[in-house]
Formats: C-alpha cells, structure tokens, sequence
C-alpha cells in the first residue's frame, strides 16, 4: 500500500480538534525546564512547541515530508527532522518520549517500541495516546460498507490504522522492555469541524488509502455516502461527530539494577 500522503495546510485549518485534544498528555511529561523530549509523529509541530515554551529541548520527527515543512516554517527554532519511528537513532538520547494520535499509523509497532526504548535514557518516559481497539468503529464499518458495495473489494479490507486492545499493547509495552506506569482505554466521541460533511471530510483527509485505485471523481460521492449512512448515529444538533475509542499510557524504561558492592571477608 501508498504511504499516507499527508496535506499540512488542511490538517491545521479543518482538523485542529487532533492537536487540542492531544494537549491532556503534556500534563503527565511533567517537564522540566532543560528536559530533552522527543515529539514523536509530531505532525506540524505544536506540540513541539508548546513543550519548548515550558522550558523542554525538543525534537520532532515525523515521516511525513509535508508536515515537516510546515513544522519548521511554523516554528523554525525548533529542531524537526524527517524520519520513520522504526529509523530512530540512539545516538541522542532522550528524557521522555512523547506522542499524540501517531502511533496508530505505525504498523510495525515492535519494531517502533524497540526504537524508541533505545533513545531514552534509563528513568526516561514514554507518554503516549493513539486509537484503540474499536476507535472509529461505525466510521470505518459505513465506508467498507459502502466500498463493498460499489465493488471495491480490496479498499474495503485494506488495513490502514493500528487499533490496538489494551491488555495487547500493556503486553507488546512490557515485552519491549518498559515499565507501565499508566493504562486509560476510553470512548471520546469528537465533533467533527465541517458542520455539513464531517464524517466525508474526515474520511477523505484520514482514509486516504482507503481509496487508492479509485477515480478521484468517485471517491467524494464515496465519502458522502457513507456519511450518509451514519446519520441517525453521528449527527445531531446540526453537526457531525466521530466514535473514538482512545488508548492513553504512560511506560517508564527501567533503570539498571544497582551492582551490588561486595566487601572483603
């Protein structure tokens, strides 16, 4: 499948609601001032830099070329470069890992997890949210529905996000090597910005792959009628809401086992 080709611009102006509900997790880094953060899918930075305002070092990563050159034209004092999770360096290390709505995109979370153990420092944090298990579940159900129908049979079973259980992922945490210190698997349904096609905007900006191979003409009316058949469930008082179901923890890599000092006999 495509790499997810992500339009910076239109994040920013009609899904902002990404980045504002992300804001919560900056409370469990505790920063410090000095303290070196890794952002990691860091998108186009504003997490980035609201950890540099409380005094954080920050560097943000993000595979997404587009969303690194919005990122540093936002804010060029900060350091962001373009680079997979799994191509992490452990050259620097780091204080804390941090990352919003990212990891959900990752499908090869083991060999993620792994990477991002080997930039921190022992002591270091790992906070994190991402989709869990059943996160967009009547969104995505109406659009395979609707590829199914119009015979697009492959698009409806394509795999596009990671939407783990929680006891999978506190397990796949804890095999990597992390302590889990914190462990919240909630609903968070989350309006939608476009007031008259929400659930359509939503799916073209984020379910891309979902329509690779279609004509583009085709995909909107796609988008629309799945919309449509999510009315009596997604709409109501004139706006547009999608059934999140979010995974937030909080993993802690260990510090080495203090060597035990022997005395003579």
């Amino acid at each position: 499948m495509t790499e997810m080709q992500w339009n910076a611009g239109c994040y920013d102006e009609r899904h902002g609601f990404v980045a504002e509900y992300g804001n919560v997790l900056l409370d469990l880094l505790d920063i410090r001032p000095g303290m070196e953060v890794l952002d990691l899918g860091c998108g186009t930075g504003h997490h980035a830099a609201k950890m540099a305002e409380q005094g954080a070092v920050v560097t943000g990563v993000d595979s997404s070329p587009d969303m690194i050159r919005q990122a540093r034209l936002l804010y060029p004092g900060i350091n962001f470069k373009l680079q997979d999770a799994t191509a992490l360096s452990g050259e620097q290390q780091f204080d804390a890992v941090f990352s919003n709505a990212a990891l959900h995109w990752m499908q090869e979370q083991e060999k993620v997890l792994a990477a991002v153990c080997g930039v921190l420092k022992p002591g270091g944090r790992f906070v994190a949210e991402m989709g869990g298990k059943g996160n967009v579940g009547l969104v995505t159900g109406a659009i395979s529905a609707v590829l199914e129908k119009h015979g697009y049979k492959t698009q409806a079973a394509r795999k596009v996000w990671y939407f783990p259980a929680p006891g999978a992922y506190a397990a796949l945490l804890e095999q990597t090597g992390f302590v889990l210190r914190l462990l919240q698997y909630f609903d968070r349904e989350t309006l939608l910005e476009d007031a008259d096609n929400g659930v359509a905007d939503w799916l073209m900006m984020f379910g891309g792959a979902l329509f690779e191979g279609i004509p583009e003409a085709e995909q909107q009316d796609l988008a629309r009628e799945a919309q449509e058949l999510l009315r009596p469930s997604c709409y109501r008082n004139g706006r547009w809401y999608a059934d999140y179901r979010r995974l937030r923890f909080v993993a802690e890599k260990p510090l080495p086992p203090e060597t035990e000092v022997k005395g003579e006999r």
